[in-house]
Formats: structure tokens, sequence, C-alpha cells
């Protein structure tokens, strides 16, 4: 299912949220919305699920308006940072309880939760209460109980935030084999740099509730539209004024062609990357 934003503003008080943002996401993109803590991503994401109101604009779900539609009404799973477990509910329950609400008969509930168990790794797991589970494991216990009830549009807000950095690195490549998978429109709210470039097809940037850029991770590492995609996307430099990508900059210990000379004040480094932090060099000083 495509999903259209179309003149959306949003403000709570004097702060403005969205500043009249436009996107257009295809059917089946696994699509990232990055920017800074405060940009507006959150709110975009939950203004698509209908958690919030848009001052003005459209929002259109495969070509329905459903900017006022109720939550319900929109076919969308949603997939919290800190995800709301039942407690006293086993995982099978848990994945279980939207389809149960809809009075789906027992039979294929089983065989529907049983399915995506074992698609999300948990099937062993499957009469554990929530408690017995690890945080990673939680988490795709959340994410099949957003697929229970087969949304039209799949929507994570920060999914692994709460999590390790391993288990991080775990989930973003289980995240986008699952979306191979499944093949649902989904939409993540990250501020992570690697984990829009390495999971997502498609990245909105996000900052001070505009968009700044939308294109592929190749497309926006390799021509960011303005300084401040650049430098968000990843390391940056500004050499002879202009911004440049650490591994586009040479080092030589002696005056070359076209080089600046420049003063080393420090050496880092960080496993196999070695990071140099130089000024340049003042003459005379």
């Amino acid at each position: 299912m495509s999903i259209t934003i179309r003149n959306v503003n949003k403000r709570f008080g004097d702060f403005v949220a969205l500043d009249d943002v436009n996107i257009e996401i295809r059917s089946g993109n696994l699509t990232a919305l990055l920017g800074p803590s405060g940009g507006g991503k959150t709110t975009l994401l939950r203004i698509i699920a209908g958690l919030d109101r848009p001052d003005s604009g459209v929002v259109a779900i495969n070509g329905s308006d459903t900017t006022w539609a109720r939550p319900q009404h929109r076919n969308v799973g949603f997939v919290f940072q800190h995800y709301a477990a039942f407690k006293h509910l086993s995982v099978f329950r848990n994945v279980a309880f939207g389809l149960e609400i809809r009075k789906v008969p027992k039979a294929e509930i089983r065989r529907r939760v049983m399915e995506l168990l074992e698609l999300v790794h948990l099937d062993q797991f499957a009469d554990r209460l929530p408690s017995q589970l690890s945080g990673g494991q939680r988490q795709r216990m959340a994410l099949a109980r957003a697929l229970a009830v087969e949304p039209s549009v799949l929507l994570l807000d920060e999914p692994f935030g709460a999590l390790d950095a391993q288990v991080r690195k775990e989930l973003r490549d289980w995240l986008r084999r699952l979306h191979d998978e499944v093949h649902v429109t989904t939409v993540f709210v990250t501020h992570d740099q690697e984990e829009a470039l390495e999971v997502s097809n498609e990245i909105v940037v996000i900052n001070r509730g505009r968009v700044e850029q939308v294109g592929s991770p190749d497309d926006l590492y390799d021509h960011p539209a303005n300084d401040f995609v650049m430098g968000f996307l990843g390391p940056a430099t500004r050499f002879d004024g202009r911004l440049v990508r650490p591994h586009d900059v040479e080092v030589f210990d002696s005056a070359t062609a076209g080089s600046v000379e420049a003063r080393v004040d420090r050496v880092l480094r960080v496993g196999f990357d070695i990071r140099l932090d130089a000024r340049r060099a003042v003459p005379g000083g």
C-alpha cells in the first residue's frame, strides 16, 4: 500500500513540529524517517497512524484519504520503542490478541500465530511470559503482534532504540530479511544514520519539521542536497570551505600540489579505523 503525505502541517503551541511536509512512499517500500531528536519524525509517524491529527494537509493510504480516519480503520500495525506487552499473557496470547479482538476463529488464530512465531524465530517460546524473553526477543514478539492482523502498513517508532548495540545490529539484519519475505509497506523512525543506510531502501531526512531530502541510501550519501544532509548521514570534514567525506581526504607527509598544510592534534584508533584530528596550519605560527 502506498502512502501519500501532502502539505501536512502540525504545531504544538508555538512549536512547529511539521512544516508543509510532502512525501510519496511507494507500496512495498522500507522507508526510514531519519533526523535529529525533535525534528518531527515521530509526529509524522503518529499522523500516518491516526494517533495525532494534522492541523492541515492530507494523509492518504493507497489513494484513500485517511486524514481523519480513526487508527482502527486504517489497517496499520504500530510498534513502539518500548514494546507494550501484556505481562500476564503468554507470547502466543500477546501475538493473538488483535485476532481475538476481531473474533477470528480459534483454528485460524492458532495457524496464523504459530506461522508468525516461526517467522520471527520465537515458536519455541510460545508459552513463555514476556518477562522470560530477552529485549530483542520481546521486540520480535511486538513485530509479530503487529503483523498478525495483516496490516496494509507497518509503522515502527525507533524499534531498536532501547536495545544494546549488538542486539540492534542483529535485529537490523533480521528486519531487512523479514521485509523481503512479507513485503508490507514499512516506515520506521530512527536517528541512527547507520541503521537507516543499512536497513532501508528509501530515506526521508527530516530536520526542524521540514523534509530536507528523499532518496535511496546511495543517492543521499553520494549526492546530498545540502550541508545538513551530508553532515547528518555520516562523518564529514570541512576542507577549504566545503564539506567532504573523510575517505576523500588524502594525507601526505610533505607538501604536494593542491594540498593544504595542517597540524595533526590527535591520532585515535577505533578498531580498524584511524582517526586524525587536524587543523589548518597558520603561516608563521
